[in-house]
């Protein structure tokens, strides 16, 4: 029986695919919409008839792994596949770091937690050492962990209590106190593990070093709770500042520090919907606006690893 391939192709902005059998190329390609990538079998099909294409890689409806030219890891998929994909990835780091360190940390924000759901399935529920996981929140507002607002109620209902990692590695704010209160009492939860070699440190930078943060971002731009035009989006020395005027409910939140987001070891934007594709474009196009979006200041020393839906990709294909 015939084995479908999947290829990637780098091509400069003048290049083209050809065929020898233009006859069959709807079935050997993807739309000419998504254009940098196509389904090929060889046992079928030559390569298929004329596509212009531009000239970085990305990999479409996770059928294809490939990088774009710009130094930036990028998945294209349907949202089931994005799922799919994100276990896969997490587990291999999961792998890794407690194979390597003997725990993993990991950062989590509101928008991946439903792309998790894989990660609660066999077989990575079984397989997984969730006794070596330590959970921490890249942002919160500063709202009762029972409210519907919070951050960590959606991560424990979507993800954490789904999976039996102890309750004592899932680091929390607390939320009696005020924003400015709530932030230094964070920041000094991650000092203290810091202390204990729980959280690794950035050789470069002296700020704590996550193994993994998965993040997402809004239509402006905007990471953790870091908005386009906050002080907080700038601050430099603190690992976890505060808002109390946030430009969206509810007002008061904590937020992770810039530089404790670039000294990551990994990072996954996981970002969909048509309704941030010109943020996306933004920053993976270097778009050349002076006033640079949060995201686009999210230049980690580790590896970052895109994982969009089409409609989130959808201006990368013009």
């Amino acid at each position: 029986m015939a084995t479908s391939t999947f290829l990637s192709l780098s091509c400069t902005p003048q290049s083209m695919l050809h065929s020898k059998h233009r006859s069959q190329t709807q079935s050997s390609t993807m739309s000419p919409q998504l254009g940098q990538k196509y389904l090929y079998n060889p046992l079928r099909h030559n390569v298929s008839s004329p596509i212009q294409v531009k000239s970085k890689r990305i990999h479409v409806a996770g059928l294809v792994k490939a990088s774009m030219n710009n130094n930036k890891d990028v998945h294209v998929l349907s949202k089931e596949h994005l799922a799919v994909s994100l276990a896969k990835y997490v587990s291999e780091l999961s792998e890794k770091y407690i194979r390597e360190k003997g725990r993993f940390t990991v950062v989590l924000s509101p928008g991946p937690i439903k792309y998790l759901r894989k990660l609660v399935e066999s077989p990575y529920r079984e397989s997984i050492d969730w006794s070596k996981w330590h959970i921490f929140l890249v942002d919160e507002r500063v709202v009762p962990k029972t409210n519907v607002d919070s951050n960590y109620k959606l991560a424990n209902d979507g993800f954490i209590s789904k999976v039996p990692i102890p309750p004592l590695n899932v680091s929390t704010i607390d939320d009696a106190l005020p924003a400015d209160g709530a932030a230094d009492v964070y920041e000094t939860t991650l000092r203290r593990l810091v202390t204990s070699n729980v959280i690794s440190t950035s050789s470069q930078t002296e700020f704590p070093k996550f193994d993994l943060m998965l993040l997402d971002m809004g239509p402006d731009g905007h990471v953790a709770s870091l908005f386009p035009g906050y002080p907080a989006l700038n601050e430099t020395k603190k690992w976890v500042t505060y808002l109390k005027n946030a430009p969206k409910p509810p007002p008061e939140r904590i937020t992770f520090t810039l530089p404790v987001i670039n000294a990551s070891s990994n990072i996954a934007m996981v970002v969909t919907g048509a309704g941030k594709a010109d943020a996306v474009y933004s920053a993976l196009e270097k778009s050349p606006n002076a006033d640079k979006l949060p995201i686009q200041k999210v230049n980690p020393e580790g590896d970052i690893k895109w994982f969009l839906d089409k409609g989130a990709a959808s201006r990368l294909y013009r």
